[in-house]
């Protein structure tokens, strides 16, 4: 009886495409069975017992996703899920991305149709809630199925857990922080400039408690990733990523834009005074709200980012450093576009008076924050000093700006041709050119403050380096007798790499070098190797203190070593040559 032929297991390409399809496919057969159902209990909700009295087509739509959809997706699903009891199909990236990617969209996807439904409950009898509640339900179901995959005891996906964790609060964290800061915006819009004219078709509050359910939700989304899943607890690069990017860069630029804005609306009070007064606050209440949540979230994710590592800690500090600078360089910039404009047209004293204090708004709220951050009065004085990241965001800072002055260069050379070449009657050259000279100015002061730093930790590091050799070349000439490759390769690793031509003396040469003593009685005599290698020690402190590119090494006759510095042009062969007499 013959033996049974044996099937060859599929290879490493194959079991990636196979995975890559069948997780693909049970994505798409999850979202069409979820449509389907969420489809069905709308109708439910809205329609009791009589479904298709209206919109047969929706309803065999949702019909076809639900029956057809959904067995499918439940039997490719038990398929996946017995292959899960081997560890390498459990811990495959395509399982781990599939679960990630279901998880974050249902989270998504319930949250806002549940925040949503709530909501609209606030001040409407007659809401559509029915599609959201629908909606919110299937997807809260799905989001609690693939949880109890991540977490089940028996076949848990410990790989990217911290991406999870981190969809899932980054998605918390903006809505929370977004429906915080209109909440916030409503209440204080109404203690600055008194109750708004829409108080006669609503009142004022019921779109403060909008926002406010969008805030408590998106919160509640960020709290249970961040402290209950132990997202903060992640020691990834991921989670310190996202925590420099979202909690110290955007919220950044959030408190530092509304406290530009609120320093202007300010200024505008005290000394520009042209528009009506309700005209002038209307955009102090977002920017106070802006101001206030992006400081709390930056003050959160900073204070963390300093229990991290150091470079987190760093990283964070540089962001908030670069975030400041910029608002500290548009100021200049706008600044010296108001002085230009005052000087082209000084009867526009309005305008002008504007734009200056905007500018002059953003400077002082940059420049302080830019200040502190950067520390600008201690700089490295020794190269030890200098924390690792900060070279990458010198250039960085300087290769932006250096863009930025180009372009804005150009700008102004476009401007200069045009109104040399085109009708003069279209304004003075100044007034064309104000604007991109004012960003050149502040571009340039930016990059050359930059580059100044740049090369001066240059200095530093290049003071703190040891002395590089200059012998570059070595021509060594040995005796026959003597193993010639293998001294020339010790030769070449005792100079530090210089390279090492061979060349066998036509005549003995003598005894080698070095010359070996007479070993006393039971004593074994020295081996060829230790001679080559004692050999290779002398010939490299001949050469210390060379200065010469290339060097002449004769070995022999007897003990003696000639070292004769060359002028002449230098081989570029690295390889090591042998050579015939």
């Amino acid at each position: 009886m013959s033996a049974p032929a044996r099937i060859p297991s599929a290879g490493p390409a194959q079991v990636t495409l196979r995975r890559l399809i069948q997780y693909a496919l049970l994505f798409a057969l999850v979202v069409i069975a979820a449509s389907g159902l969420s489809g069905l209990l709308e109708r439910l909700l809205t329609s009791g017992s009589v479904l298709a009295s209206r919109d047969v087509g929706g309803l065999a739509l949702s019909l076809a996703f639900t029956l057809i959809g959904g067995p499918l997706a439940l039997v490719l699903w038990w398929f996946v899920w017995r292959r899960l009891d081997d560890v390498e199909e459990r811990t495959s990236a395509g399982w781990g991305l599939y679960i990630t990617a279901m998880y974050g969209v249902s989270l998504i996807i319930f949250t806002t149709s549940l925040l949503g439904m709530a909501a609209s409950l606030i001040g409407r009898r007659d809401g559509d809630w029915a599609p959201a509640l629908a909606n919110g339900v299937v997807w809260a179901a799905i989001w609690l199925w693939h949880r109890w995959m991540w977490k089940h005891p028996g076949k848990p996906t410990a790989h990217l857990d911290d991406v999870r964790a981190v969809v899932g609060s980054v998605f918390g964290l903006l809505l929370g922080a977004g429906a915080g800061t209109a909440a916030l915006s409503g209440l204080l819009d109404v203690a600055i400039r008194g109750f708004p004219l829409t108080v006669t078709v609503e009142p004022w509050w019921y779109s403060v408690l909008r926002s406010l359910v969008w805030a408590a939700g998106g919160t509640f989304v960020w709290w249970w990733h961040w402290f209950k899943e132990g997202g903060r607890r992640f020691q990834t690069s991921l989670v310190d990523s996202i925590m420099v990017i979202v909690g110290v860069f955007a919220a950044g630029i959030a408190a530092l834009g509304g406290a530009g804005v609120v320093l202007f609306v300010l200024l505008r009070l005290a000394f520009d005074r042209d528009n009506p007064m309700n005209e002038l606050l209307e955009p102090l209440a977002p920017a106070l709200a802006a101001a206030l949540v992006g400081a709390l979230v930056w003050r959160y994710h900073r204070t963390a980012s300093i229990r991290r590592s150091p470079s987190t800690t760093r990283a964070s500090a540089l962001v908030a450093s670069a975030v400041a600078l910029a608002a500290a360089a548009s100021g200049v910039g706008v600044v010296v576009n108001a002085l230009l404009a005052a000087a082209v047209s000084p009867l526009a004293g309005g305008a002008t008076r504007t734009l200056l204090l905007g500018g002059i708004s953003s400077l002082l709220v940059g420049g302080p924050v830019w200040w502190l951050a950067w520390n600008p009065r201690d700089q490295p004085q020794t190269a030890g000093t200098i924390p690792p990241g900060r070279r990458v965001y010198l250039i960085a800072f300087f290769g932006v700006s250096a863009v930025v002055a180009l372009i804005t260069l150009l700008v102004i050379g476009y401007r200069v041709f045009e109104f040399l070449l085109g009708d003069v009657t279209g304004g003075s050259l100044l007034d064309r050119i104000r604007a991109p000279f004012g960003l050149l100015v502040a571009a340039g002061l930016v990059a050359g403050y930059h580059f100044a730093l740049w090369r001066h930790d240059r200095t530093l590091l290049a003071a703190a380096e040891p002395a590089r050799r200059t012998l570059d070349q070595v021509t060594l000439v040995v005796g026959n007798h003597t193993d010639g490759d293998a001294l020339a390769r010790g030769v070449a690793e005792a100079t530090g790499g210089a390279r090492v031509t061979l060349w066998l003396r036509a005549d003995d040469g003598g005894p080698a070098l070095p010359v070996p003593r007479a070993g006393s009685a039971g004593e074994a005599s020295p081996s060829a190797g230790t001679f080559t290698a004692e050999a290779a020690r002398q010939v490299a402190a001949a050469l210390d203190g060379v200065t010469a590119p290339h060097v002449l090494v004769i070995v022999g006759p007897g003990a003696r070593l000639d070292v004769i510095p060359l002028v002449g042009t230098v081989s570029s062969s690295r390889s090591i040559e042998r050579s015939g007499g």
